[in-house]
């Protein structure tokens, strides 16, 4: 396991009608129409746009050269002007460009980062660095931008104007208890595939007391599997004070000779014993439940309350 050095909570400043954000593009090419549709979900909310000079470029699965995606993401951190960053998508790509990210930048112009998927990777590794509060939530063209985005999923971006206590509301999806019992602790996590990519590295994921998030889609239950047995041989699972599981999208098994999806989750998290809930509208889903990451939360397990800390200032 690598060390990690606690770094100390930076919280963004929260964001305000006719202010200005950056989008960019860190891992694979977004959905060029689906990107520009939403445009106007970012006016009607009273922002102005700044598009990364490397967007709409296109190399194989990624978004430009890992050069040319990096400088954006270093140009919009230090534009002044700029005040959050929108990433368009996921896909893959932004583990290629972490190691060379300046991070002394990023604590010294911290502002607003949103994206969720293959952008764990860099939510990670930023708040690991940093300390920065980062945002675990829908993209422009993943998401907003596309022709019947979930209003709801919309609705979430508004915990970036004003500081509120989320609070997962029970309507939204039937909550499961796994493991009995409160936990409480920074939140983390998201991608599960991209969490168990972190191990070995110099960005490997934190877990102790934390509350782990956990998400992914188009993964077999023997591939769940693989994940969460490495990520419990690494200590990870144990670690953690307890489990927020989220949406799993197109995890069903494509074989008849399987687990369930259930199952598997069910047999490593109860071996913990740390207090666990699944089904959370978070991650490839819709409406898709938006949160920080990096701030404190309460899980009440068997109450199913998941109560989150405002991540702006």
């Amino acid at each position: 396991m690598k060390d990690v050095t606690a770094m100390k909570e930076i919280k963004p400043q929260r964001l305000q009608k006719g202010e200005t954000i950056g989008i960019i593009s860190p891992a694979s090419p977004p959905d060029v129409k689906n990107l520009e549709r939403s445009f106007s979900f970012l006016e009607q909310l009273g922002l102005k746009y700044k598009v990364g000079n490397h967007v709409y470029a296109q190399n194989g699965y990624l978004a430009g050269e890992d050069e040319e995606r990096l400088k954006d993401l270093h140009e919009m951190f230090l534009d002044q002007e700029v005040k959050a960053i929108f990433c368009a998508g996921g896909g893959y790509g932004t583990a290629r460009i972490a190691a060379q990210i300046d991070y002394e930048l990023i604590r010294n112009h911290p502002k607003i980062f949103w994206g969720y998927s293959d952008i764990t990777f860099l939510h990670t590794a930023i708040r690991q660095k940093t300390g920065l509060v980062t945002f675990h939530g829908p993209m422009l063209a993943s998401d907003l931008g596309k022709e019947h985005a979930d209003e709801l999923s919309k609705q979430y971006v508004s915990q970036l104007f004003e500081p509120q206590e989320l609070r997962y509301p029970e309507q939204l999806s039937k909550l499961e208890t796994i493991v009995s019992g409160t936990a409480e602790g920074e939140l983390i996590g998201g991608n599960l595939c991209l969490i168990t990519s972190t191990l070995g590295t110099a960005f490997e994921l934190d877990t102790k007391g934390k509350l782990l998030l956990l998400e992914d889609i188009h993964e077999e239950p023997r591939n769940v599997d693989r994940m969460l047995n490495q990520l419990q041989m690494a200590g990870k699972l144990d670690d953690a004070a307890g489990f927020i599981i989220g949406d799993f999208n197109d995890c069903e098994p494509k074989r008849d000779a399987s687990l369930s999806l259930d199952e598997v989750i069910d047999y490593y998290i109860q071996k913990t014993k740390k207090p666990a809930v699944k089904g959370f509208k978070i991650g490839h889903c819709s409406p898709h439940f938006s949160v920080p990451l990096g701030v404190k939360a309460v899980l009440h397990a068997d109450q199913k309350e998941f109560i989150i800390e405002n991540g702006v200032i």
